[in-house]
């Protein structure tokens, strides 16, 4: 019953994003708002770098007896990204690698990134070919959720009072922002010292848009959106606040509030629970999801999608490539392997498939195996590639139980 309890939670309300009754629905690709014909489809694996191929690997075997299970042919294409696209290519992003993504239903990223190319110049780091990945895919709104799994309230960082409970999803804008405003770039001040500049911009149809998304998103969860700014002293934050509460008279039905972002990181660690979803820029959305991150208790556990409004979407764990731990099997790929449930049921809409691996996850927690970052005193201490095995047990025993039934 607990474990029943506990998936229909995960599935109403984490990863709830297609409705829309609003005058305007919105055009974001969702493949699960209608059940998938198609049974036969290209994924796109990107490795990158650290730990981003052990997750990955794991990831890939989740879906391969997965859809075997449900009759759904996957085929896989692995293409360089990030720092090891660099080391082979050059290019932090070739275009091969792209024009692959872009022709598959769906891509499913491991992480990018480490200390060797921290001191490449900007247009040569690994960091930029994941910022232009997601522009090429045209992927604007990022779904992060955070939700504290009752198995493990403990490995929360936080009390478990404050900790026990929390669930929430941070929609980011991902496409726009500082992260790609113009102009940008080096110079010289009045004063001959050297000056480094980003510009903060946004249009309407960029604010619109993923406003709509979040709107939607809490209007299937608690009915409650908190719109993140710094509309007191920015200009970008002011037209930002501007746009979403003329966006609110459409959506009477979900409570809108506003927060400044640095209340909104004090009020994640001092109490999470008062939000349901979170709508925010491309910066602020980037800093918050991963602080609410550590409040399950690891990085490890939290996956994304990365959705535009046509062509494969993008999904990947919010986590960093970890180079201080690859390639010693300590990696946590419950993340990525969620991913991939969110690639199943956002990118292909193949909803059963995903549900078998989200319960999957669940019963593998309640069997107690961990890795490092979640382990606590009474659970079962694996490393990445045992905990792998053990999902995959998770899912053939919901396959024979399903077959005896």
């Amino acid at each position: 019953m607990v474990t029943c309890i506990q998936t229909q939670l995960l599935h109403t309300r984490t990863f709830q994003l297609c409705s829309s009754s609003s005058k305007k629905p919105t055009s974001l690709r969702c493949s699960a708002a209608t059940p998938s014909t198609k049974k036969s489809y290209k994924i796109t694996l990107l490795p990158g770098d650290g730990i981003g191929p052990e997750v990955v690997s794991v990831a890939k075997d989740v879906l391969l007896l997965t859809g075997s299970i449900h009759g759904i042919k996957l085929e896989f294409q692995e293409k360089l990204l990030g720092g090891a696209a660099l080391d082979a290519t050059g290019v932090p992003l070739p275009d091969d690698t792209l024009s692959v993504a872009k022709q598959s239903d769906a891509v499913l990223l491991g992480a990018i990134g480490g200390y060797k190319w921290d001191k490449n110049e900007k247009h040569l780091k690994p960091e930029t070919g994941l910022l232009q990945l997601r522009e090429g895919l045209r992927v604007f709104a990022n779904l992060r959720p955070a939700t504290v799994f009752p198995q493990l309230v403990d490995a929360s960082t936080l009390k478990r009072e404050i900790a026990e409970g929390v669930d929430l999803m941070v929609v980011r804008e991902l496409t726009g922002g500082i992260y790609f405003g113009k102009p940008r770039g080096f110079g010289t001040n009045e004063n001959g010292e050297e000056t480094g500049f980003n510009t903060e911009i946004y249009a309407a149809h960029e604010i619109d848009r993923i406003a709509r998304v979040a709107f939607n998103i809490a209007r299937k969860r608690g009915g409650k959106l908190c719109s993140v700014d710094k509309a007191n002293v920015l200009e970008a934050s002011m037209f930002w606040r501007k746009r979403v509460m003329a966006l609110a008279q459409e959506y009477p039905d979900v409570e809108l509030s506003h927060m400044y972002v640095d209340n909104a990181a004090m009020q994640l660690v001092r109490y999470p629970k008062q939000f349901d979803t979170i709508v925010t820029n491309n910066i602020f959305g980037d800093i918050l999801s991963d602080e609410a991150s550590m409040i399950t208790g690891s990085i490890g556990m939290l996956p994304s999608a990365s959705l535009g409004d046509s062509g494969p979407g993008l999904f990947e764990p919010i986590h960093g490539s970890a180079p201080d731990i690859a390639g010693q099997d300590k990696a946590n790929p419950f993340a990525t392997v969620l991913s991939a449930a969110m690639l199943l049921k956002y990118g292909l809409g193949e909803v059963e498939a995903a549900e078998r691996i989200e319960s999957a996850v669940l019963e593998t927690l309640n069997r107690g195996f961990r890795t490092a970052d979640i382990y606590s005193a009474g659970t079962k201490l694996v490393g990445c590639k045992q905990l792998g095995e053990e999902i995959l047990k998770s899912v053939e025993s919901h396959a024979s139980a399903a077959a005896a039934v």
